[in-house]
């Protein structure tokens, strides 16, 4: 099945080097491009776009709110977005993933990470390293001194309808492990864990694994670490 993208960025000459690389794949096409969040979210719904290359910071519209429209439009379910940065720690980045993107790419990343990056988040995938979460999930979306009020109480309530061994996953799921990663740490196979992914995200109504992240810290249910 051929992956079609969708590039908003409001820089022309980075958009045309986007479609040269995404073009030159054979899974992969590029049916659009977008010079801020409004048009890309009008593209996406008319181009019947797999995954957004969503720059953050773009005029009128920007990448961020643009998530949000996405991810709140029933018909766009189905939409993965990858947000764009120059930086890759960026509070920024942290509030897109809470409006649904599936993770962010630096805009320094090689050509290679770029197209990996597009068939993960495809995949349905989050694109957080164990790295990424630590210092930017950490140091953002779970602000504090990690006391229950600075918790998110309906977040955690909603946990109570996970299994334990959902639980368990979840919390692997949060420090950025692969399925094939969590299948070794807990001794079961990476089918087992991708069905406790999918029920989890069932039970949670979360969009990807990178909302699990997101639920995870929010609830309390991961607290972060500082070394």
């Amino acid at each position: 099945m051929t992956i079609r993208v969708l590039l908003a960025d409001d820089q022309a000459l980075l958009r045309s080097a986007f479609r040269v690389l995404v073009d030159s794949e054979p899974d992969m096409e590029v049916v659009g491009e977008a010079s801020d969040g409004a048009e890309a979210v009008r593209l996406a719904r008319e181009e019947r776009a797999d995954v957004v290359l969503m720059d953050i910071r773009m005029p009128g519209t920007d990448g961020l709110a643009a998530t949000r429209m996405i991810s709140a439009d029933p018909g766009l379910v189905h939409v993965r977005v990858v947000m764009l940065t120059t930086f890759e720690v960026d509070e920024y980045v942290v509030q897109s993933l809470r409006a649904g993107a599936s993770g962010f790419l630096g805009k320094g990343s090689e050509p290679d990470e770029l197209l990996s990056a597009i068939r993960v988040a495809a995949g349905g995938e989050a694109l957080l390293s164990p790295a990424a979460t630590k210092g930017l999930i950490a140091r953002f979306l779970a602000q504090g001194d990690g006391a229950d009020e600075d918790r998110d109480p309906a977040r955690a309530e909603r946990l109570e309808a996970l299994t334990g061994r959902e639980r368990e996953v979840l919390v692997q799921v949060a420090g950025g492990l692969s399925n094939d990663e969590i299948a070794e740490r807990l001794e079961v196979s990476p089918l087992t864990v991708k069905t406790h992914v999918n029920r989890a995200m069932a039970k949670l109504g979360a969009r990807d694994r990178a909302q699990l992240v997101v639920i995870a810290y929010e609830s309390g249910l991961v607290r972060p670490r500082v070394d």
